[in-house]
């Protein structure tokens, strides 16, 4: 892997921050074009690491908990390349802590907050996560492109790009057909992101998990015989062309961003692009942005960052070693992507921001930007937890989520197994009233104890086997009011996140809260039929004992979590709180952009990640356009 040999950074046309679905996407079209490009990442790879899981003794679980699609909650608590984040719901302490995941104090310091899992590593968070890549709504893109007047933004131009990135490999005859000049689908046959169907023979086999099936199916489609229309006609593909553009409800499969039911993301593509072009694109491992470097102009020369191994103290292991300064230049422009979190950090680190809230850390203001870690925005997502009346689902026999069960074995082997999928083979999407314009509820089956995330819950799932949890996840929320602030004015200090969930936030939590409602009612109904079967021995969360509305709501405010942060520099006007304008530039400022999860004004469709991926491709559009006239420096 290439180093960052030019420290005054006069080779360099661009400085990426960031190597995730956003700034890892940018930085490998960059350099195809012909720039060169140095991208930074405060992590290190995570298929060279070592490290052990929260609550396990085993160091030798990397590359696999990388690797196994059905290892990720393993990869969010490995300690190699985990950043713990402890995030606010609520600003009321008491509210707070009557969420059973809220910890005043981890391993004798204080967190005070509820676990935000992130990963410090070479491919940013697509490190992590369930690989689950799902298109957004086309009025996610047609809301930005009302908001700017910038029709390049519109659900059909934007569509291009995720045509541009996906290598469908989960239809074969639709792939054949769109050879012949048929394509019927709307997919992308020729990207670089792999996307797979994973539902393994083993679950079709296994008695019980096909009733679960069954008796969904039957559930949702009771009473909405267009869901049926609907699923003959994409095959159960929730990014088929129709099933985009009509909005459409129903049981869908979950397409997931593996190659050969291996994980696959930012990390491979950034490092496919420097082997073949290591003159261009230049990737730099535990580096830590700390400020951009401007000129009296106001104009972003580059980057300063620190140099070791993990200097962040948000790492699983900070470390205590203070880092060799670095500065880096750029002849063109510098881009940050550090995600939702750490790019609000860096612009206020580097003078950007609520002037009252820098000047509060003696950082000299530079650019008055009140919008700067405003409108965090994220889902609200809570589970039906079921404990099932046999000793472990058939498909799941000998299932210790470790290198040499039998389930890894066959996947090894390159088998159908379990471990083949994230956890989620299939998913509902529902409106949570009819009279929505957007379906806002992704609700789905995981055969595990998972109830959301706090320290050691991936150990947790082990040796619980008999589990049935519906994960209910309410998309297009309307609370606005979450915020990114600063701790302090040390750059290796995480920052302080607060969501202010429900009722302290923006208009439009009851309707949040409701929605949350129906979607455990809708689950419950499922899961009644199974019980009335003998299948389901006793529902441990809410509990049989939670019927009513305001029960329910009660349970919804202490228990709901997010995993999707997002929109805390969004695209709009300054005098709208807009952090950017729709060619992701900074206001205020020339040579600075920002391309990850913050730009958005609202959060898109139901996981994020496909979204992100594809203004990492636009946002590399809209750069070679404007790289028409000589650099600088």
């Amino acid at each position: 892997m290439a180093a960052a040999a030019s420290r005054d950074g006069s080779g360099y046309d661009y400085i990426v921050v960031g190597s995730g679905a956003g700034g890892g996407t940018l930085a490998a079209r960059l350099a195809e074009a012909g720039h060169r490009v140095l991208l930074l990442e405060a992590g290190g790879d995570p298929r060279r690491l070592s490290g052990s899981v929260r609550g396990e003794p085993d160091e030798g679980r990397l590359p696999d908990d990388y690797d196994v699609p059905a290892f990720h909650p393993f990869a969010s608590e490995n300690e190699a390349m985990r950043w713990d984040f402890f995030v606010r719901h609520y600003d009321d302490d008491q509210t707070q802590r009557r969420d059973p995941k809220y910890r005043g104090e981890l391993d004798g310091r204080g967190v005070d907050g509820v676990l935000y899992p992130r990963a410090g590593t070479l491919g940013g968070c697509t490190a992590h996560n369930a690989m689950i890549l799902m298109y957004p709504h086309e009025a996610d893109w047609d809301g930005i492109a009302a908001l700017t007047g910038d029709s390049s933004w519109s659900a059909e131009r934007m569509h291009a790009y995720f045509r541009r990135l996906e290598h469908c490999r989960h239809r074969p005859l639709q792939r054949w057909l769109a050879r012949l000049g048929m394509d019927l689908t709307g997919h992308g046959w020729r990207g670089w992101l792999p996307t797979e169907k994973a539902i393994p023979t083993t679950a079709l086999r296994d008695d019980h998990l096909r009733r679960l099936t069954e008796i969904t199916a039957a559930t949702e489609f009771a009473d909405k015989p267009q869901s049926w229309r609907s699923l003959l006609r994409s095959i159960g593909d929730p990014n088929d062309i129709d099933v985009i553009r009509n909005s459409s409800e129903g049981v869908r499969y979950t397409p997931l961003s593996t190659r050969e039911h291996r994980r696959e993301g930012a990390r491979e593509r950034v490092l496919a692009t420097a082997a073949r072009h290591p003159d261009r694109l230049v990737i730099e491992l535990d580096a830590l942005a700390t400020r951009v470097l401007f000129d009296e102009r106001n104009r972003a020369l580059g980057v300063e960052y620190l140099k070791g191994e993990r200097l962040y103290r948000a790492h699983a292991r900070p470390s205590e070693a203070a880092g060799e300064r670095r500065e880096v230049r750029a002849k063109r422009e510098v881009i940050l992507a550090g995600g939702a979190f750490n790019t609000p950090q860096l612009l206020m680190l580097s003078g950007i921001g609520p002037p009252e809230v820098l000047e509060r850390f003696a950082i000299r203001p530079r650019v008055d930007l009140p919008g700067v870690g405003r409108n965090l925005q994220d889902r609200y997502e809570v589970c039906v937890l079921n404990r099932m009346r046999f000793a472990h689902w058939e498909s799941m026999a000998g299932a210790r989520f470790a290198k040499g069960d039998p389930l890894y074995q066959t996947w090894l082997a390159g088998g159908e197994s379990l471990y083949n999928t994230c956890g989620a083979g299939l998913g509902v999407i529902r409106r949570s009233t009819p009279g929505r314009v957007l379906p806002d509820l992704f609700c789905m089956p995981l055969l595990a104890r998972f109830f959301g995330y706090y320290p050691g819950y991936a150990v947790a799932l082990e040796g619980k086997l008999n589990y049935l949890s519906w994960s209910i996840l309410k998309a297009h929320t309307e609370n606005r009011a979450g915020e990114v602030s600063l701790r302090s004015a040390d750059p290796r200090d995480p920052p302080k996140v607060t969501f202010r969930y429900f009722e302290e936030g923006s208009d439009g939590a009851a309707q949040d809260l409701a929605a949350v409602i129906e979607g455990i009612r809708f689950v419950r109904g499922i899961t009644e039929q199974m019980r009335a079967e003998g299948l389901v021995e006793e529902e441990e969360l809410p509990g049989a004992a939670l019927q009513s509305d305001e029960e329910l709501g009660a349970f919804v405010r202490a228990n709901a979590w997010g995993h999707h942060a997002s929109c805390s520099c969004p695209i709009g006007s300054r005098e709208a709180n807009g952090v950017l304008d729709s060619a992701f530039r900074v206001h205020g400022v020339t040579g600075l952009r920002v391309v990850d999860a913050s730009v958005f004004p609202r959060i898109p469709g139901f996981f994020v990640a496909s979204a992100i991926y594809m203004i990492g491709e636009k946002a590399a559009d809209v750069i070679l356009a404007d790289a028409t006239t000589p650099a600088t420096g």
